[in-house]
This record gives C-alpha cells, structure tokens and sequence, in this order.
C-alpha cells in the first residue's frame, strides 16, 4: 500500500496509519474487521476537501463501514436552519463517504444495529460515545480514532497495535466505589450521565472501575454514562462492576493490580456534578427540550412514550427526539411514531442538536436528560441549559416551565 501498488488513495491512507503508529511507538499493524467514521460531520472546508482528494484518488473502504451523524437531517431537510451554502457542502461530504462504499447508517449509536462487533474483535471506531461503548459494554476492542485516520483504517484494514487494543492498557487505573446512594436515585435513569460526568473529570484519560452499580443496569444506562465520561473526560473504556465483560471482579478489572487511586463517591458529590451541568438560572423561562444524545434506543422510545402518557407538549416549548434512522423504523414498526408526533414531539435523525443549528434560537434555556449535550451545548449552539432526568424532561415539555424532583437527591 505505501508503494502504490493498491492505488492512491490506499497509500496516502497507509501514510497515514503508519505515521499514527511511529507517533505511538506502535511496533506493528493489526487487521480491523469493521470501522465507524465521524469525519463525514461538516466542520468545514478541509474535511470536505480531503474527502474529495480520496474520492479522487479512488477510494474504497475494505470493512464494514457505518457513518456517524452528519450535518444534516436527511429524512426531515427543513429542520436545518443554517446557510444553503453551508448545507450544500454537508450534503456534498455526506455523499462523498456514501461513495466510498460507507454505509449511510448517520448515527452516533452504531452499536444499536447488528451485527455489532464482539468481545476481543478489534475495530477503527470514531465518535468518543461509541468507542467507550464498544470497549466498555461489548469488550470489542478500539483505539480513539478521530476525523480523517478513521476512514485511513476503513480504507486499508490496518491499525496500530497500540492503546485500547493491548491488553495491558485496559487495566482499570482508577476505582470509584459508590457509597449511600438514595435507593430512588440508584433506580432512576438520571445516576448514569451524571456519575459519568464526574467519572470523566476526575478519570480524564485513565480507566475507571465502578463499584456499586444496580446489577440490573442496562445498555441504555451504561451508554449514558460512557458517553457523559467521554465528554468530560478522556475516557476510552471503564468497568462497572458486575456488568461489563472484563469486570465480573474489581481484581479482574484491575489485572490483579492495585488501584493507583480511589475516589468514594456520596450523594453530595453526586448532587454537585449535577448542578455543574445546569448553565442556566432555574428561573429562566423554557423554550425546548433535547433528548437522545446518544441516539435514542427503542428502549428509550418506549420510556418516552409512557412517561407522555396521552399528554400534549406546551404550544410555547419544542421537544426534540435525536435517533437513528433504523431504530425510528423500528419505533414506527411498534405503533410508537405516530402518538408521540401527535403529542408534540419532532423526531430529529441522521445529525445531532447540540452540533448543528436546528433549535430556533429564541431568549430562554434548553433541557436535556444527556450530560454529553449539557456539557457542549452552551459552547457549541450559545444555548443555556438546564439537565434532569427523562422524567423531569417530560413533566418540563409539558407542564411549559421547569419541573425538577429534588427528592429523587435527598430520599431513603
């Protein structure tokens, strides 16, 4: 590949992954079986124009190949409020990796669809949700692969053997041990963005191991945490206790070592990582709610509808749901599309609120039950934003102002 010989855009691609792995020391390459590729999101000219010299030089992946969000909302075009010619040149990258034989999944949650790699199968995924997802909850294994090396790795099969692929950089660093947590709180949905986010701050790019967790915690849960860890943090992979598939033990997770530092986690701690999501006055009038970053599953479509409940969202706020577009099939194939639509809710697929301007910017705060949203938002779309559970979000959407359970903190 480096010679040519398998054409231009595998060798300016080999260059690539080759002076990846002489930056990380990495003594040699191993084969991927499949690949998620964030570059196809428009953040300006150069990740167009790459895409374009690739196309040009021919380029084809060699793996499965699934696309994270783009710019733009494919199935429902009206929802973009930027520039045409902004959009055009999303579409234009959108369209360019479709070319390259990538498939046009446009989802941040590429675990949510099948096949999906399993424990010990290496693959190249970007977008920092679906690598802690996919080293954490599926025991695949990934490195953080970002914009342009992630389509280097689709394109020629090939990574360093480097970070999260070897073994020993999986050993849990870092044991968070939860202690007096509210039954209602260990219950509620709300624990996992929250405990994420303040795992990422004091992890930054270690590897925590959680004690403490509901052994009934599900994917929904974990992918919240993860996803709060990545944004606040670094973190790549963590260990929850019980539930992940290289944790069955705290030993296990830490290779028989001893951790290099523990952090005890209260309901206090708790309760000021939640407030440190809220950037907004509690006072300030609400104008719309985002839920689903991560893409919402069909599970958090069926939570959703039950906590709605027949009710109608406030004509004076906007409720946003982000999915992907095979799981809104999915939730269409249930009957559950329809009713929610009819309530208020305007289904967003193929991109992401809190990176593209689809919220009307109107004076008033924004809502969201996802740490990783609350944590860029302010920054990326200039919005104030205040964080609850699903729940709350809800009561919010509907009740036009916003609802919180200061109980769910305080209780037994």
């Amino acid at each position: 590949m480096l010679d040519g010989r398998v054409g231009g855009a595998a060798q300016l691609a080999m260059r690539l992954v080759v002076n990846l792995a002489r930056a990380e020391g990495a003594a040699e390459l191993i084969d991927v079986t499949g690949a998620h590729v964030d570059g196809c999101l428009y953040h300006g000219q150069a990740g167009l124009d790459f895409a374009e010299r690739l196309t040009t030089l021919g380029a084809q992946v060699v793996v499965p190949t699934t696309l994270n969000v783009g710019s733009l909302d494919l199935l429902h075009p009206e929802r973009y409020r930027g520039s045409p010619g902004t959009a055009a040149r999303a579409r234009r990258l959108m369209d360019l990796y479709v070319g390259m034989g990538c498939l046009a999944t446009w989802t941040c949650a590429p675990y949510q669809l099948r096949p999906r790699p399993a424990r010990g199968e290496h693959v190249a995924w970007a977008e920092s949700n679906a690598i802690v997802f996919a080293n954490s909850v599926l025991g695949a294994r990934t490195d953080r692969y970002g914009d342009f090396i992630d389509v280097a790795a689709a394109i020629t099969g090939r990574v360093p053997y480097a970070g999260l692929h070897r073994e020993e950089n999986r050993r849990g660093t870092i044991l968070f041990r939860l202690s007096g947590t509210p039954d209602r709180l260990l219950d509620d949905d709300v624990l996992y963005p929250v405990l994420g986010h303040l795992v990422g701050r004091e992890a930054g790019s270690g590897v925590p191991v959680i004690v403490g967790l509901p052994r009934g915690a599900g994917e929904d849960q974990l992918k919240a945490l993860g996803a709060a860890a990545a944004s606040s943090g670094a973190v790549g992979l963590f260990h929850a206790v019980g539930l992940t598939p290289e944790a069955a033990t705290a030993g296990e997770a830490m290779h028989g070592e001893p951790p290099q530092r523990v952090v005890e986690i209260d309901v206090e701690m708790l309760r000021q990582a939640r407030d440190s999501l809220w950037s907004a006055d509690p006072a300030t009038p609400l104008v719309a709610v985002s839920v689903g970053t991560p893409h919402f599953s069909v599970g958090e479509f069926e939570a959703l509808h039950s906590s709605i409940d027949g009710a109608q969202v406030h004509p004076s706020v906007d409720l946003f749901v982000s999915t992907g577009r095979d799981v809104l099939g999915e939730v269409d194939r249930l009957g559950l599309l329809a009713p929610l639509r009819e309530a208020g809710v305007t289904i967003v697929t193929d991109t992401c609120t809190y990176v593209k301007p689809i919220i009307e910017r109107r004076p008033g705060v924004v809502m969201t039950n996802s740490a990783k949203w609350a944590y860029y938002a302010p920054a990326n779309i200039g919005v104030e934003v205040a964080f609850g559970s699903l729940d709350e979000c809800v009561r919010s959407a509907v009740a036009g102002r916003i609802v919180r359970d200061e109980g769910l903190w305080n209780g037994p």
